[in-house]
Parts: structure tokens; sequence; C-alpha cells
């Protein structure tokens, strides 16, 4: 943003200037303001600053600059509160009582309701923009309005107009003119017409400041001649009488004003004197018939703008309650423009302020309207055929309503809001750069005016409203200045220069902060900029020097301020917290010389200070932004580290400096010593261009322990690996640890790295050193990444003469070195090679490798004498072939010795360069590492385009003798197959998916070929059972009922306790076969099951009774055993699966069949119990009376209960009247029974008692009143009982909003729903805009629409009623199927989706599962699964049943169990 001196650029001395001396000056250099107001804007339009000369602008010259310290040692005087000096001036008791309505809405509760509904807060910007805003009372002015009051009965202040005179009228007609100094000039008036015209409303001085207007409060209006005192015009009949004059404003044309009185009428008044007599002329502009005008405002322009085009226009702005117009009043009468305000606050003010701005390469006025709590911006602009334009710019939203609005300049506004609070905006980024309280100054409000009561106060309601907070006239701003009226004082408000913004930062002792408000104004970044001229070099200058000043007040307070006593933590943070800015801000100004130098020796008094600092310029110096550090103070930088062990630190501080001023060999000897490898080569590099030293004294520490054939130290792997990398820089052309070598010296330290690593021997050889002990040593450290190295070097070499040479001979001497010696391993040696073969491949190479070292390489990895190492010997020859190895071998050879190595990987490389994949097949199956992905391999080749059809056929028939166990012994070792078994007993379930995706054809041909049947049984189930997860489809397999029936008898054989679980789930077998093989195997629960499934329940459940009296045989027989004998659990087993098949078809059988089933089951279970005596009980006899106990629970759903009890009295055995053997059997019946009819009332009851209290609930919602959250409708904002319309309703939410029934239709909140007309709240339903409300009826399905949604609960209760209704319908038992009208009449009913969205809506409210949902699910599962779900006797859980629901709480006890 650019630095704007707007209307004042006069550079305050740093000594505080009294009040009187401000304003004189402001007074003095009204037309240098004005004219530099062009400019600014001028400046804003080439977006550029011009040089502006001190001269120009008459900026005085300072004699003695005053000191920081006298600045801050100074009083403030404009923030003492003000002291008239006779006390009794402000006497209560004389203020006349006669007074109007001019007391401050601050200082007595406003009852401003906007104000209360305001949450949102802006932060305090003090600590950024620091004090924008500086206020002073102009005492004398403030004093003489006090003495006026008292001593000539002016009365209170009214209204006041500046120019280069101020006027200031009084409640009882005076108008009281003070000069520049504060003087009384004039006081015009008396009071004597005071009491005929009533109070001064309204003021307005002329361009020249030769005239004077006077509204008053009873409609009359005079001019007086500011420079005689004379009456000039007394104006009677400007307007219609009775109403108050409310503004008066002169044009640019001195012979034109307009006025504004409380009938909302705006005229206009042209002066003329013809033949010595003084005339007025009025014309009414706006007639308050169509709309209350309660703001003007004409449109003013500075002398140097007067030839602006749009000037002659004479524009003028009016607001009414409603609108705002634009209208010219030359050369004719137009209205330009007509602007709605939309619905707003009644009681808010409107406001208007023009101001010329830069914007779109011109410069034009721009309008600033606003009314509550937004600010409207209107650009007005002519084009070039006359006509002018308003475009709306970006408006102001804001969080409180506004009473004023000034503008400062272009960029900065001044608004004051209802609760008299400054707030001071930078128009084009929106921010608040100050809040000012003024509720001191007491502010004057014209309400009595606006309520027009000196003429009776026959207003209307509205502009009385808008009049509570009217101080249109209490305000007034000329040059850069606004000036607040109060009932005692004057105050004057002004922008601050940058200079006193900073300066008043430190009075406050905030230096931090106005350390960083000096650099927004050095950047150029700072708002509401005063006093900066020049261009940017002369003003970041004048900056730069007054941030310096404050660093040294700041420096200085840093050292003063230091605890003296206390832990050294504490002193540490104090300077943490200071020194980091100075170094900042140094740094920023690009002052080092000011920060290594006075800086620097002011914190080295203070050895904790100097720690500080010289830590602070760590990060500085990591990120290569600090260069040039002084000698001194890099050693000092160095030396802190270290004593601190820092080392770390030193280390990464040493590579970012310029070392050559300190001494090398001691930087070199402390890194050395403190394993500093990295600043250590940097030292040497940078400080004495030696590149190879560094590589010696790390050789000598890594060399003796590798040739040892020792394990290295992690510092030594350290070591080499920094080793390996500083020789990759030097060979590249780079620096290390960072940056670049310089170019001129690239070559000569490639030459040098290289003659080094080739040297014969070493400097210090001993006899035993082998030959080329650094590339040795290299190898043998990190074989891979060294020749890594040599790739990338010899990438970068030139093609000439000297760079084959070297290529060549480090090329013999690795092969020298590493195929001479057998000290490396097989992947060194293969690296080695797979390094040449690459450097071989390119198409420009010039090495020359001997092939009989490829094919000695070969047999080394290819040695049948040593089986270490064998996968890696495969790997390093396999990245050896896929490098151009290949080209090296003879294929045939290779192929040869991989088979006999049983290279497999390296089988598969060579077979697939010729396109023979059946061979392939072979290499997978004889590899144990990879044999599993034989199947995805073959799979991939017959369905993966891009082969031939020979070559998928050859795998196909590959893979077909593989699965079927076709060999030939004729055939080389690797053709020949393992067996039979190979594919199927390698992974069953792989290849039965194989075979039924490519093999299906052919599936009983590989049946018929697996002799092995425990085999084939793996691999039937992998193909049939389709819980092994192939994914096949069981249809296009069409595999006939002899193989499936074949897995069943495999299935009985190998697994015989899954054949019922395989047999659920698996289709395609005969039952009578099936049934054949199971009786075969003596499965018996497994032929009853078939028997089940084939309709022969008598017979099932025959195989199922002879079991189970089999088991029970058994333990009637058997001698003492423990309860918990297992012949017991299979009784258990047995009597549970027995009763199961009875339930699952009782169903389907009559009466007669179903005693059939059950009462042989109970008499097997009654034998045992008949065969023992009461006087010797069996073992088992409690157990088998709890199964007989299950047993007649289960029979009860089916059975008759007199049935039950005639068939046992008419046992033999109980027919004795041994009554008391059964006695527990019929008791227990009789508990369940009572048990059951006990749960049933209580469930009835609840359910009754909750349908009760919800439509009781209901009942009482609809007939409880609604209560409104306002008394306005929430759409057009006025108050319902203000609308004329008698055909408009007014609708009142749940919600608590409230509307007209005409507005909600115009913003289409109604839905049809069957034909009715639904209503939904406007502002609920908000967030559904963009289409939403269309989808209402999809909501409507889902039950998701709020119950603010809904006009009514009526309709709810009904909708509710209706779906009960229905419910009532619903059968309550179940019939036979075989009646079709009761089927039909016992349908379950549908009910429409409001129906069940009002169901919803009741289940709702209980937290868990409604009770209803409950007693559904019971009459469910007693009529058609028939089990209950508290019984043990149920066969399993139903389906997602609200029984498994986490919330369902219920806790049912079981019926007790009456003992003997």
């Amino acid at each position: 943003m650019e630095n704007e001196p707007d209307h004042e650029n006069v550079e305050q001395s740093l000594c505080a200037k009294t009040t009187e001396e401000e304003l004189n000056k402001s007074f003095s250099l009204e037309a240098s303001l004005s004219k530099f107001s062009y400019i600014d804007l001028d400046k804003e339009l080439e977006f550029k600053n011009d040089l502006i000369d001190d001269k120009e602008f008459d900026i005085p010259q300072v004699d003695t600059p005053p000191t920081l310290e006298s600045i801050l040692n100074e009083t403030d005087d404009e923030d003492e509160s003000f002291v008239l000096e006779d006390p009794t001036l402000l006497n209560i008791d004389t203020i006349d009582s006669h007074s109007y309505d001019t007391s401050s809405v601050a200082s007595s509760d406003s009852g401003d309701r906007t104000n209360l509904k305001r949450k949102k807060r802006l932060p305090d910007s003090f600590s950024l923009h620091g004090s924008v805003m500086r206020h002073s009372l102009l005492k004398g002015i403030s004093a003489q309005i006090v003495s006026a009051a008292d001593k000539v009965d002016a009365g209170l202040p009214t209204a006041i107009a500046v120019s280069s005179l101020i006027a200031v009228g009084t409640a009882h007609g005076l108008a009281l003119i003070f000069d520049q100094n504060q003087a009384l000039r004039l006081c015009l008036g008396s009071t004597s017409v005071g009491g005929q015209y009533g109070a001064i409303s309204a003021l307005s001085i002329n361009n020249d400041c030769s005239r004077l207007l006077c509204g008053f409060a009873k409609g009359q209006i005079t001019m007086w001649d500011l420079a005689s005192g004379k009456l000039l015009r007394s104006i009677t009949d400007a307007h219609p009488p009775g109403t108050a004059i409310l503004h008066i404003k002169f044009t640019d044309d001195p012979t034109l004003a307009i006025c504004n009185d409380s009938g909302g009428s705006v005229f206009e008044l042209t002066f003329k004197r013809v033949m010595g007599v003084r005339t007025c002329e009025s014309r009414c502009l706006f007639s308050g018939s169509k709309g209350e005008v309660c703001c003007i405002e004409p449109l003013h322009s500075k002398p140097d703008l007067k030839d602006h085009p749009i000037t002659q226009f004479s524009l003028l702005a009016m607001a009414s309650l409603t609108k705002i117009l634009v209208i010219g009043l030359k050369p004719s009468l137009k209205v330009w423009m007509t602007f709605p305000y939309g619905r707003m606050d009644p009681s808010s003010v409107p406001l208007l302020a023009w101001h010329f701005v830069a914007a779109h390469n011109s410069v034009n006025p721009m309008l600033a309207f606003c009314r509550g709590d937004v600010v409207h911006f209107l650009l007005v602009k002519r084009d070039e055929s006359g006509a002018i334009h308003v475009t709306k710019q970006k408006h102001l939203h804001l969080y409180y309503d506004l009473i004023n609005f000034t503008w400062m300049n272009s960029r900065t506004v001044v608004l004051l809001d209802s609760a008299e609070k400054l707030h001071v905006i930078d128009r084009q980024t929106q921010e608040e750069l100050e809040t000012v309280e003024i509720s001191e100054v007491q502010l004057v409000y014209n309400s009595s005016h606006f309520k027009s009561l000196a003429t009776g106060g026959n207003v209307s309601q509205a502009l009385a409203l808008v009049g509570e907070k009217a101080c249109y006239q209490s305000i007034s701003s000329y040059g850069g200045q606004i000036f607040y009226l109060g009932t005692k004082s004057v105050y004057v408000m002004m922008l601050r220069s940058w200079r006193e913004r900073v300066d008043h930062l430190l009075k406050q002792d905030c230096l931090t902060e106005a350390l960083a408000l000096a650099w927004s104004f050095h950047e150029g970044k700072a708002k509401a900029v005063v006093g900066l001229s020049g261009d940017a070099s002369k003003r970041k200058a004048v900056v730069a020097d007054r941030m310096v000043e404050i660093l040294f007040h700041y420096t200085d307070r840093a050292l003063k301020k230091c605890p003296d006593q206390g832990k050294i933590q504490v002193m540490e943070q104090h300077f943490q917290d200071m020194v980091p800015v100075i170094v900042d801000y140094c740094l920023l100004l690009q002052r080092k010389d000011l920060l290594f130098s006075q800086m620097y020796d002011k914190l080295s008094e203070n050895s904790v200070a100097k720690g500080v600092f010289l830590e602070c310029l760590e990060p500085y110096i990591l990120s290569d932004k600090l260069v040039g550090i002084t000698p001194q103070v890099m050693k000092d930088l160095l030396v802190h580290f270290q004593d601190k062990k820092l080392m770390e630190n030193v280390e990464a501080l040493i590579v970012h400096m310029d070392i050559t001023s300190l001494d090398i060999q001691q930087v070199v000897l402390m890194c050395w010593e403190n394993h500093l490898y990295d600043a250590m080569i940097y030292v040497y590099n940078r400080g004495m261009n030696e590149f190879i030293s560094p590589m010696e004294k790390l050789f000598k520490v890594i060399a003796p322990p590798l040739n040892a054939g020792k394990t290295l130290t992690d510092e030594q792997v350290v070591m080499g690996n920094k080793l390996l990398v500083y020789i990759s820089c030097c060979l590249a052309g780079r620096a290390y640890p960072l940056g670049d070598i310089p170019e001129d010296l690239v070559p000569l330290v490639k030459n040098q790295v290289f003659e080094f690593l080739i040297r014969l021997h070493s400097a210090e050889a001993s006899p035993e050193e082998e030959i080329y002990p650094y590339v040795r040593t290299l190898l043998h450290f990190d074989t891979r990444e060294f020749l890594n190295v040599l790739a990338l070097t010899f990438e970068d070499f030139k093609n000439d003469k000297q760079a084959v040479e070297y290529q060549q001979r480090i090329v013999d001497i690795l092969l020298k070195v590493m195929v001479e010696n057998s000290d490396f391993t097989p992947s060194q040696v293969g690296c080695l090679f797979t390094f040449l073969a690459r450097q071989l491949a390119k198409p420009d190479n010039t090495l020359f490798v001997n092939r009989t070292l490829f094919d000695q390489v070969l047999e080394f990895l290819c040695s049948p004498d040593d089986d270490s190492r064998h996968s890696e010997r495969q790997q390093v020859l396999l990245e050896l072939l896929q490098a151009g190895g290949i080209v090296q071998f003879e294929e045939s050879r290779l192929i040869h010795m991989a088979e006999k190595a049983e290279f497999y990987q390296i089988c598969e490389f060579m077979y697939e360069r010729e396109h023979q994949y059946d061979k392939i097949i072979d290499c997978y199956l004889r590899d144990p590492l990879r044999e599993e992905e034989v199947f995805n391999y073959i799979h991939n080749i017959l369905s993966i385009p891009g082969h031939s059809a020979e070559e998928k056929q050859s795998v196909w028939q590959k893979a077909m003798d593989h699965i079927e166990g076709y060999a030939d012994t004729q055939k080389p070792f690797l053709d020949r197959v393992c067996g039979l078994r190979e594919l199927v007993s390698l992974k069953p379930c792989k290849a039965a998916e194989l075979v039924a995706t490519h093999f299906s054809e052919q599936i009983e041909t590989v049946i018929n070929k697996l002799e092995n049947q425990l085999l084939l049984f793996k691999f039937l189930r992998s193909l049939l059972d389709p819980r092994e997860g192939i994914h096949v489809n069981q249809e296009l397999l069409q595999i006939s009922p002899c193989i499936t029936e074949q897995f069943i008898e495999l299935l009985c054989q190998f697994s015989p306790t899954q054949v019922i679980e395989t047999l659920q789930v698996l289709e395609g077998y005969r039952l009578e076969e099936t049934i054949q093989i199971t009786q075969k195997y003596q499965l018996h629960e497994v032929t009853a099951y078939l028997l089940e499934k084939k309709g022969d329940v008598h017979g099932a459940f025959s195989i199922m009774l002879k079991r189970l009296q089999s088991k029970l045989q058994e333990i009637t027989h058997q001698g003492e055993t423990t309860r918990e004998d297992p012949s017991l659990k299979d009784v258990e087993e047995t009597t549970v699966e027995t009763i199961a098949l009875c339930q699952r078809n009782s169903h389907n059988l009559n009466q007669q069949q179903r005693e059939a089933l059950w009462f042989p089951l109970l008499e097997a279970m009654m034998a045992p119990q008949k065969l023992s005596s009461s006087a010797t009980p069996h073992l088992h006899s409690e157990a088998l009376k709890s199964l007989t106990m299950q047993v007649l629970n289960s029979m009860a759903a089916f059975i008759a209960l007199p049935s039950i009890l005639q068939r046992i009295l008419q046992d033999p055995v109980y027919g004795k009247g041994k009554l008391g053997e059964i006695q527990g059997l019929i008791l227990g019946m009789l508990d369940t029974f009572n048990y059951e009819q006990t749960l049933l009332e209580t469930t009835t009851s609840l359910l009754n008692q909750d349908l009760h209290w919800s439509l009781c609930n209901l009942r009482a919602s609809i007939t409880k009143g609604l209560n409104p959250k306002q008394d306005y409708c929430s759409i057009c904002l006025q108050q319902y009982k203000r609308r004329q319309e008698t055909a408009d309703e007014i609708i009142v939410f749940s919600c608590g909003h409230l509307y007209h029934s005409f507005c909600l239709q115009n913003k289409e909140c109604t839905i049809e729903i069957e034909g009715q007309t639904r209503w939904t709240c406007y502002k609920c339903s908000s967030s559904y805009k963009a289409g939403k409300l269309s989808e209402n009826s999809s909501e409507v399905k889902k039950g998701r629409i709020t119950p603010s949604q809904m006009v009514s609960n009526i309709e709810l209760l009904l909708i509710i009623s209706s779906s009960l209704k229905l419910v009532k319908m619903s059968p309550s038992c179940h019939p036979s199927k075989g009646d079709p009208a009761v089927k039909k009449a016992t349908s379950e009913p549908v009910l429409d989706p409001q129906q069940i969205q009002a169901f919803d809506r009741l289940c709702r409210l209980y937290r868990g599962s409604s009770r209803l949902a409950l007693l559904t699910e019971l009459s469910q599962s007693r009529g058609s699964e028939s089990y209950r779900p508290f019984s043990g006797s149920q066969s399993g859980p139903a389906s997602h049943s609200i029984f498994q629901n986490e919330n369902f709480q219920l806790q049912l006890i079981p019926p007790p169990v009456t003992e003997d």
C-alpha cells in the first residue's frame, strides 16, 4: 500500500505542542492542505510517489533536535484531563432550564437495542498500528462557551461549523465566532431574537469564509457578514412555516445554498442583489410528502479541482428514510441516481459524505452513505457524452450502528457509533486501526430539532425516531481535522504524524511495538500514514534513522532492566526476550556495521547478554542471510558454542562462514578433536584450497581395520560414508558439504582426486601394504556405493583423450584388485561386473574389458563346490545379465551352468528372452521360494493379451501335464515333473481356481487322474465348496452330480463333522444317492437332514428318535460317572436337535401329525425316569427332568395343554395314582403359563401408559401459545401491526419467528403435500437454499423435517391418530393361510410418508427401542417362527432382532424351577 501524506504533511517536533499552536498552524496552512489533497489523489492515480520539497509545504526547520530521553521524560499534555481556570464556569445550577435535548448518549443510557444484540468484537489494534488519532480539548473555546451561557444567557451550544473560523450556535439564538487562536471575534444575534426564532439548529460557512448561514428551530434563516458582523438577510419564507431547519449548506457557488426542514422537504436558496437590495429565491427540490429527507450533502471541490468536469453539475446527495438520491442542480435540475436502502432499523441515522478519490485511472468523487451497520460506497463519474454514471463499490460491514461518518483522506475514514466510540477504518482493507472512547465530550444531539419541539412537535413518528441519535450539527470536519461539539466543550481530532505515532508508543514504554510500527512505515505497509514525504528511498532513510535511535535506547534499556540478583536462568530469559529484537531489526535495516560494532560492544558488557547475542546469530548464519561477520565476533561465536559443548552447532556454523580470517590450523585441530569432519573438510577446501589432505586423514582411520578384516565402529562408518560423499562431490564439481567449487578449480580438483585414488601406494606405506590401497579400501568399505560414484563421474566426463585414459585406468585397477583376490564376496564381485556391463552397454563406450574375465566370473558365481550364498550369487548374476552383461556370455553355456547351479531365476530370464514360457513353469516348480507363484504366472500367460496362440497352447499343455501327472523320464531333468500331485498338492485352492478358469472342460479328466483320495478330496472341496473363497461361477462349470456325490463321499470319510454344514451350501447333488452314501457311513444326523429336505419328516424324526433312545439307554445302564460325562452332553445335543426338527416342521402339519412327532419324543424322555424308582433315583435324573421340561415347553407352542396333560395321565405307569412323579412337570408348565400371562399384561399396560403420555404431550403442545422472538416480520423487518393489508395474515412458528403470509409467499416458503399447503420457516430453512426447498417432499419421506418447519402440531396429532387407527385395524392373531378372505383382510396396512414421519417422531421420544416395536417382534416371533425369545428351545436368534440391540436393557427373570 502506498504511503500518503493526506491532508497533513507537517512533521511535528518531538516536544509537545500546545493545542492552540496546533490549531493555529492548521488554519494557517489551509491553502497548502487543500493543494496537497489534490497531489495525494494524483499520486494514487499514477501509482508512484512524487518528490515533495519541504519548501513547497513550508515545513519548518528544527534548530536543535530533541533527544530520545527528552521525549520520553516530557509530559503528555494531550492525555491530561481538562481543568478550567474558573471551576464555577461549569456549575450545573447556572445552566438554563430552557435547554434543549443535548445530553450525551453515552453518559446516559441511550437504550440502543441494536448494541445489545452485537456479539462480534474486533481485536485490539493498538499494538499493531499504535495510536492513530490525536484528540485535544480546545480550552479557550470551551471556556468561552460555558462563560457565554453563564454571563450573557447564550444557552447551551447546539451547532458548530468550521472553516478558517469556528462558528458555534447556541440554544438562545446566538452565534459565537472564534478565530484560529480561539479568540472570540464576533457574537452574532441576540437573546431577544433567539426568543423569537428559537435555538440555532444549523450553521454553514461559505468557501471564502465571508458569509455565515444560520438556521433556527422555528424555521427562520439568517445570513451574516463574517468580516463586519452585519446581518445581511433574514429569511422567513424560504420553506413552509412551523418546521425547524435541520440542515443548511452552502454549495461551491456562493449564491446557492440548500436547506432541509423537519417536514422532510429540501429547498434551493438562490441569493441575489438587485439595485442594492439583497433577495432570496426559494425553490422546492424535494417534497416531504414523497418521503422525508433527513440528511443532505452537496459536493464540495477543492480549489485545485474546480475545473473537474463533474463540478459543473453542482451535485447534491439527499437521504430519506427509504432511499438516497443524487441530483444535479446545474445546468438544470436532474435526478442522476436513486438507491433504495432495503430493510433497516427504523431508529438508525442516515449518513452521507463526499470525497474525491483516485480510482480506475481517474480522480472522481465518491459518496459514502450508511444507515445502521453497513457503509456503501458509490463512485460518481462523467462519461464522454456528458452523462453521469454511479457505480457501487465494495461495501463495509460493521458490528455497530453509526451516527457519524467522516472522511479523513481518500483511504482513511472515521466512524462514530451509537455508543460514542470512534473507529478509525482503512477503507481499502476494511481494517480497524483504532478505537477511541469520546463519551467525555458529552456530545450534543439534535433530537429536539428533529422532533420540532419549538414549533409544537408536528413531525412524523419515523423522523422523530431517527432524531433520537441525530448529531449532524455537532460534528464538523475541515482540513483533516474533526471538531466535536459537547455541551460544555469543543474537541478536535486529527491523524497523528508517523513520528507522533512512534513516539506515543515510546511514551507508553512499548518499544517493541514502536519498532514494529516504524518498520511498517519503512516497508510502506502502514495505514493512515501522515508526514512521510519524498520518494521511497528518502522515506526509508528517514524512518531508518529513527529506528536506529530507538534501537540504541532499546539496547540501553535491556541492559539497565536486567535483574541484578537471582538465578542465571532469569537473566537468560530476559535477554532472550530483548536481544533477538535488536539483531532482527539491525539485519532488516542492513546495518551490520551497527550490529557488530556499537550494539555488540554494548551487549558485551554483560556476559549473559553477549552469549544470547551470539546464539541469535545462528539461524541467520545457517540460512545464509548473514555474511561478512567480523573476525572478533566469529571467534567469540565459535568459542561460545565450544564452551557450551554444542559441537554440532559449531560444525553447522563453520560450513556457512567465511573462515579465511581465522587461525586455520587451530580450527582444523578443533574440528578433528571433536569429530567435526564436515567442518574440517570445509576449512581445508575454503581456507587453503586443499582437497586431498582431508581424504588422507580419513583414509588413515578407516583403512587399518578394513585391511585387518575387523568390523568398523559406528564412528568409522560415519567417516567412511562422509569420505564417499566427499569424493563424489569433488568428482562432480560440487563443494562439500554445500555449494559449488569455483569453475576454474573444477578440472584441477578432479585430476587431483583421480591421481590420489589410483596411487600405487600411500605416502607412508609399510612394506606389507598391498597395491592400490585407496581403491581397495573403498571397495571393501562399500563396493556398490563406490562404483555408483564412479558411474556418475563417468557420465560427467567429456570424450577427450585424458578422460578416456582415466576411465580405462580405473577399470583396469578395479579388475586387478578384485579378480586377483579372493577376499571379496560374490556380491562385491557381481557389483563390479554389473558396473562394467552397464558401462560396456553404452553406445559411446570406449572401455575395453577382456571377455575371459566375464567367463571367470560366471564360473565363480555358478561354482557347484560352494553352496554358500546361493541366493546372493543368483541375484548378482541376474543383475549382471539385466545390466547388459548377457552379451558377454554364450547363452547355451549360461543356461547349462544355471541349471547345474539351480539358478532358476536365471533360467527364467533366459527362457523369457527366447519366449519358451512353458519351460518357465518348471523353473517356478523347482524353486522352493517361488513355487506358489506358478499359478499366477500360468493365469497371466493364458489371460493377458500379447502372447501368440502357439505360446499359450504350449503353456496350457504344460500345465495340463503337471495337473494330470504326465511325465517323460527321457526328457532332461528340468522337463520332468515330480508326479501327478504337483500343482494340486502344492496349493489345492489355487489349483482348483486355475482348473475352473482355464481347464473347465477337462475337470473330469483331471479328477480321474488324481488317484490319491486325500488329494482329490482337497481339490474337490476347493472346487465345489463356495466357502473356500475361489471366485468362480458354479453354473458355468457344469459339474455333473456324480462329481458332487463323489466329493460328499470323500467328505464323509475325511471330515464327517462338516457334512451337514457343507450340504447346506452345496448344490447339484441327488438326494437318494446322497442318502445312501450317508447311510453307508452311518451319519444319522446327516441322513435325518436329507430326509427332512426330501420331505420325509417322520423318517427323519424316526432316525433322530432312535439315536436319542440309544443315547438314553447308554446313560441309563452305565455305572457311577461324573456329572460332566460326555454321554450326557450327547443326550442334550441330540435332544436339542430333535426339538429343533419338530419345531421346524410343526407349522406345516395338522394336529394329529404334530402329536405323532411330539408325544413319542416326550415318551422317550420320560421312559428312563419310569425305570428308576423314587427311592433310588438315577444319577442323571435331574438333568433328564430338565430336558423333559424343555420338551414340554417346546410342545406347548404346538400341542394344546389339555392334550399334554391327558396323555401324561393316561400313561400306565402314572395311571396307578402316582401323581407325585409328574407333579414337578405339571407345576413347571403352570408356572410358565403364569409367567407369560404376567409378561403380556405388563407390556400391554406399559404400552397404554406410553401412548397416553405421548398423546397428552402432543395435545398440550398444540394448545400452548407460541411466543414470537420479535414484534416484526423476519423478512420485511416491518412490525406486523403496521401492515395495512386486510388479507395479510400473521404466521408464527414454534421456533419463534414471525412472518407476514405475503412475505412467505414471495419467498416461496410453501410445500404442496397431497393438495394441502404447508408453510416452512424462511430463516430456519435457509440452509436448504439453492434448490433444497424443492426437495422437501423427499425429506418428508426420510423424516428429516425439523419441528420448526411444520406449521401446526395439530396436523402431527391427526397424523399420529390416523396411524394408530391403522395399527388398531391390524390383526392380533395369525389365521391359517388357506383362507383367502381372511388373508386379504389381515394384510399389513401401508402408511403414507407423512404418517411414517409422525410415527418416527413419536418413537424418538424414547431413548431406547419403543415398547411397541418389542411387542411387534414378539407377536411376529410367536406367529411365524413359533418360538419364544426367552425360552431355551429357540433354534437361533432372528436376524436384525431388536433384542440384539445394544440399547435393549430389558432383563427378564426366567420362571422358577420347582424342586421335588
